[in-house]
């Protein structure tokens, strides 16, 4: 929200008034004082008018999940668990999902209540690595790695994948990198190399890597290295 139209909420301050307020140096911005009345301001940022604050910060969570099998990516379901039910009541509000595993899916999840944090790190654009460990049906044919290095074609969004890469570490068990996290990507781009995934747990994303002594269920806050790492 703009600093000029959080001024102008106050009860009695006008939008000119609030505009006057900011380029005298009377508002501040987390204790420094801001005289851009355009500025978009975050939820997580603290207004105060002559050092009254008129709007508290909103606390910032970012949640690394080890998600269990059977729980929906999801924050509300009438017939299914979903992963917010293993976060505590407390830390609940307002969280959403940074990159969704469907329900037979296991591993890292992040959950966050920042929205342009949340899209840096799923933006098929922006194209940071995920990786996946995978079992197949069948065996990892050679068809397979060069297919994944070409980019595959999905007809329903028009549009070729980006390269992937294939880290083989038997005949149906492979770590797979992608760059997209498009709907269902890995399962699709196997699917139309002719082999069906039987299990998927995503390892990492970016430089998020999914602690192995988190046990399925459990969470912990990133550090702040890790959230400045997106």
């Amino acid at each position: 929200m703009k600093l000029s139209r959080i001024v102008s909420n106050q009860n009695g301050i006008s939008r000119k008034r609030a505009n006057a307020l900011i380029a005298t140096g009377r508002v501040a911005v987390n204790d420094v004082v801001c005289r851009e009345a355009q500025r978009n301001i975050s939820e997580f940022c603290a207004v105060a008018i002559d050092g009254t604050v008129i709007r508290q910060a909103q606390p910032a969570r970012y949640l690394m999940l080890n998600k269990p099998a059977g729980y929906l990516s999801a924050t509300v379901d009438d017939t299914h668990p979903t992963v917010l039910e293993l976060i505590n009541p407390n830390l609940r509000d307002e969280l959403h999902i940074g990159g969704r595993l469907d329900r037979a899916s296991t591993g890292l999840l992040i959950l966050t209540n920042d929205g342009n944090w949340s899209r840096r790190l799923t933006e098929p654009r922006i194209k940071i690595p995920k990786v996946y460990r995978v079992t197949t049906e069948g065996p990892i044919t050679a068809e397979a790695h060069q297919r994944f290095e070409e980019g595959i074609w999905f007809e329903y969004e028009q549009l070729a994948t980006s390269p992937a890469q294939i880290e083989e570490l038997d005949e149906c068990l492979a770590r797979v990198t992608i760059y997209e996290g498009r709907y269902h990507q890995v399962k699709r781009m196997f699917h139309a190399v002719g082999n069906r995934i039987t299990s998927l747990h995503r390892e990492r994303m970016g430089k998020l890597q999914l602690n192995d002594e988190l046990l399925p269920g459990q969470y912990r806050p990133l550090t702040a290295e890790e959230i400045a790492s997106v």
